[in-house]
């Protein structure tokens, strides 16, 4: 039988779900009104999903009453137009059961859950249970964000959890290694999501059938990686490869120490006020803005003339 808890979420969660970058003034204070004019952007651009607390959105850096605040704020401007993802980057099942349950009646579609990041890695065992009683406690489907590199699971690791846990229902997968986005389209089950979280190689993920895409590239340009998305559902590669390169040019310009300034200045060009990073991250400088500059015009040129076509 389906896991029909895996299969509402493979029927919502498809395509585009750009993760929040959030919004910091210079002494690094949240900015919780500039949350709405960035999911405008983005559902404008045809997303069909927001991510808030990932990694984009720094949110290993939010205190639990800035977590509440942002999520409060993005649940309330997504306004049911699209599914709203919640973002738990935390370091212990308490921690994040308790985040959960701050947020009240707030309908989350779906958290995003990494393995604990600090130094020490947990065995499979221990991260199963972690898993489990984070759906036991909060009955809100789970996607693995498989992204820490010391705690970093296998495919055999993640087909075992979700085998185990019915509320763990897809992965985000951020290894730069294609192929475990092929072996987990190959061994998943078939209403189990696999979605790319390899800027680089968003192109070649969704020929290959990667169900869709969070990731750093979709926050910054995200009516071009939709663009590029439905231009593979479609079957139109010449579109679609010529973004791909396009987008890769871009990344190459924005170093992946600095992700966060640089997804905010990538905005600020396409019209959102420009916001920073929350310190120590530095802000980009004006040479790093020119490479930035470079990429990013012939993306925005191309994205609008596939838009026109």
């Amino acid at each position: 039988m389906p896991n029909e808890v895996a299969l509402s979420v493979r029927n919502t969660l498809t395509g585009i779900l750009p993760p929040l970058a959030m919004p910091f003034d210079d002494d690094s204070k949240l900015v919780a009104d500039a949350i709405g004019p960035q999911i405008d952007m983005m559902v404008g651009a045809g997303v069909r999903g927001v991510v808030a607390g990932g990694s984009t959105g720094e949110g290993h850096t939010l205190s639990h009453s800035e977590f509440v605040t942002a999520m409060t704020e993005a649940h309330s401007a997504t306004a049911g137009r699209v599914p709203f993802v919640a973002g738990l980057i935390v370091n212990s099942t308490r921690d994040a059961i308790e985040r959960v349950e701050m947020l009240g009646d707030i309908k989350i579609d779906a958290l995003q859950v990494t393995p604990v990041y600090y130094l020490f890695k947990t065995s499979l065992k221990a991260t199963i249970k972690h898993f489990r009683e984070i759906w036991e406690a909060t009955q809100i489907p789970i996607l693995i964000y498989n992204v820490i590199p010391w705690n970093y699971l296998s495919v055999d690791d993640m087909i075992t959890i979700m085998d185990e846990v019915p509320g763990v229902v897809g992965m985000k997968q951020s290894s730069g290694d294609l192929k475990s986005v092929t072996d987990l389209l190959l061994r998943a089950k078939p209403e189990n999501l696999v979605l790319s979280g390899i800027d680089a190689l968003l192109y070649p993920a969704f020929s290959m059938g990667a169900h869709g895409a969070i990731s750093a590239l979709t926050c910054a340009v995200p009516g071009t990686t939709v663009t590029m998305f439905d231009a593979v559902q479609r079957g139109d590669d010449a579109v679609a490869r010529d973004l791909h390169f396009k987008l890769n040019a871009l990344w190459n310009a924005m170093p992946h120490d600095q992700l966060p300034a640089c997804v905010k200045y990538v905005q600020s060009r396409q019209g959102l006020p420009l916001f920073h990073p929350r310190a120590p991250m530095e802000k980009v400088d004006a040479d790093r803005q020119r490479l930035i500059d470079a990429a990013l015009d012939p993306v925005l040129e191309a994205t609008e003339a596939a838009r026109a076509a």
